[in-house]
């Protein structure tokens, strides 16, 4: 099934840019690359989104591993059932929580540094953005469905 290489690619490329900033940035050190509107910023997020569950690593990891764990089966069992986009929206998050595990096991820490500054206040990383447009076109993919059923159609 194809989906367990796109989620190994993505957990790769989010590894890799959180290895850069890792490698050659300060904690705290910004580079802006538009001012006042986009900076990379290295920061360690010892939580979860928005930095919350502080110092609950454990915990964290106990959890996200179960939920991913759902999710891979879920995913292998319905892989032909599903539509496309639905296939795409959990290859996206679970690669993104793969990713952020994998930080708390290895660095004990998230390394975040993508910082929109002016729209939100947290810095985040690419496995947080894989998370949240997952959950953005799953609820496409929901409404999608929706519509076609009352339609008598199909998605899939």
């Amino acid at each position: 099934m194809i989906f367990y290489i796109f989620i190994a690619i993505l957990i790769i490329i989010d590894q890799i840019s959180k290895q850069m900033i890792h490698s050659n940035f300060e904690l705290g050190q910004t580079l802006p690359i538009i001012n006042d509107f986009f900076h990379l910023t290295y920061v360690q997020n010892r939580g979860v989104a928005f930095g919350i569950l502080q110092n609950k690593a454990i915990f964290i990891n106990f959890i996200s591993i179960g939920a991913v764990l759902s999710m891979i089966w879920y995913l292998h069992l319905n892989y032909k059932k599903i539509s496309k986009l639905e296939v795409i929206t959990w290859t996206l998050i679970i690669a993104g929580a793969l990713g952020n595990i994998l930080d708390r096991i290895f660095r004990g820490y998230v390394v975040d540094m993508i910082d929109f500054r002016g729209i939100w206040q947290y810095v985040f990383n690419l496995a947080d953005a894989y998370i949240n447009i997952g959950i953005f076109l799953m609820i496409i993919s929901s409404i999608l469905d929706t519509l076609a059923k009352k339609r008598g159609g199909n998605t899939k």
